[in-house]
């Protein structure tokens, strides 16, 4: 071949390369979301979710590795949750996780009957309306349960050994919380048991908290029973200082509000359920 051919060819070649639309970038296969809806707040669960990303890291899932999370957080404004467990059903994640969050649960329900839900929830969740039953569970829900409002009546047992001087219990309870009947139940039943008198009070805001501790009677044998419930959980610092300035021996159902200054918890370890 003579030159002049060669270089005709090798330059038609090169035009032709040049000419030519880039090679299309592979995309990368979108992440598994997990949406997760809690009623609380990140700033008072921060524990509790890094032990369910711990759980979630020995599972094998890595958050912006393997699967992405999407979270949902009410901030204690129970009447949110339906919009944003709507949206979490619109995005079409591949599961929805309420952790520690009895009421993100009975809306997740209600939300999706297809997308998978992995619930954790303070009481019977049968009862709840969660499961058919506990060893038959049915449907796309599927959790487990700390028990935390059916071993209230336990707590009146552990108080009155700390405190053998108790003679009025009073029990504190949010009355929209979805464990506000199972808790004041137990809480009735727990009293009876004792032969003890119990009043209960409601708070479902941070003032009503406030007036039900300014309105107990200055009584050495007053003692409170608080039940589980995500709002007054994350009000624990104020709740346990409220008590300790009252003089009023009180139980709680985790050990978080004893760390807050709080006299004493029994129940289940919330970290280890969230795990």
């Amino acid at each position: 071949m003579r030159r002049r051919q060669f270089l005709t060819l090798v330059g038609g070649a090169a035009a032709t390369s040049v000419a030519r639309p880039p090679l299309a970038l592979a995309q990368p296969a979108a992440l598994p979301v997990i949406g997760l809806l809690h009623a609380g707040s990140p700033e008072a669960n921060a524990k509790r979710i890094d032990a369910y990303l711990k759980g979630l890291r020995d599972a094998g899932f890595v958050d912006g590795k393997n699967v992405a999370i999407e979270y949902r957080w009410a901030q204690g404004r129970d009447d949110e949750l339906p919009t944003m467990a709507a949206d979490l059903v619109q995005r079409r994640v591949a599961v929805i996780v309420t952790p520690g969050s009895t009421a993100a649960s009975i809306v997740a329900k209600h939300a999706t009957s297809t997308i998978p839900i992995v619930f954790t929830s303070g009481s019977d969740p049968v009862e709840l309306g969660l499961v058919a039953s506990l060893n038959r569970p049915g449907g796309n829900l599927t959790g487990i349960t700390s028990i935390n409002a059916d071993i209230s009546a336990k707590r009146f047992g552990v108080l009155q050994q700390m405190v053998p001087q108790a003679a009025h219990y009073f029990g504190l309870v949010n009355p929209v919380s979805p464990l506000a009947g199972p808790v004041t139940r137990q809480l009735r039943a727990g009293a009876a048991s004792l032969g003890v008198q119990i009043d209960i009070l409601h708070a479902s805001t941070e003032d009503e908290i406030d007036a039900v501790f300014a309105g107990l009677p200055r009584d050495p044998g007053n003692v409170l029973v608080s039940s589980p419930d995500a709002f007054l959980y994350s009000r624990r610092k104020r709740i346990a200082a409220l008590a300790a300035s009252h003089a009023v021996p009180a139980i709680f159902d985790v050990r978080d509000y004893v760390d807050a200054g709080a006299l004493v918890s029994y129940g289940a370890d919330y970290a280890n359920v969230m795990r």
